[in-house]
């Protein structure tokens, strides 16, 4: 008998306070009876890195390759970037004069692991799961344990 595959769903939020600013990313992860939060806030960063962040953060915690996975996000850059394909055309070009390669480049790397779809949620429209990550979100990078978004600081100092 085939084993079935395993079937995640992952709400993601990013935010900044400020852009560039401080920002937070917030994830949950959902399988059957299980469910995780993640989150964490940076320093200096913006909003489309937060929102890109949760997505890949929430990727690279799933224990297990070739799970099913469909991610939530209020993020048209996000969402956009992957279901019209654009992304796949910039990796192509090297991402040339494109923001954010860094983590667009993991982001295509762990993708790579699973069957990965994007569903664009409305944000602050009474979604709970995603009014939890805005939570999250907002709370990391309003907290006092910010990390450095090295790719984001690195990139300007050029």
């Amino acid at each position: 008998m085939a084993k079935t595959k395993t079937k995640i769903i992952i709400y993601t939020d990013g935010s900044s306070m400020g852009n560039p600013g401080r920002g937070g990313y917030g994830a949950v992860l959902m399988s059957g009876i299980y469910r995780k939060e993640l989150s964490q806030g940076f320093r200096l960063t913006t909003n489309n890195r937060m929102e890109l962040l949760a997505v890949i953060v929430a990727l690279e915690k799933l224990k297990n390759d070739g799970c099913d996975v469909t991610v939530y996000s209020d993020s048209k850059y996000v969402v956009d970037s992957v279901q019209k394909q654009w992304v796949y055309s910039w990796e192509k070009k090297g991402f040339k004069d494109k923001k954010n390669p860094d983590l667009w480049r993991r982001y295509l790397k762990i993708a790579s692991h699973h069957n990965v779809s994007f569903v664009w949620v409305k944000g602050h429209a009474d979604v709970p799961e995603n009014e939890r990550c805005d939570k999250l979100a907002t709370t990391s990078a309003s907290s006092n344990n910010l990390l450095i978004d090295e790719g984001y600081e690195n990139s300007i100092k050029k």
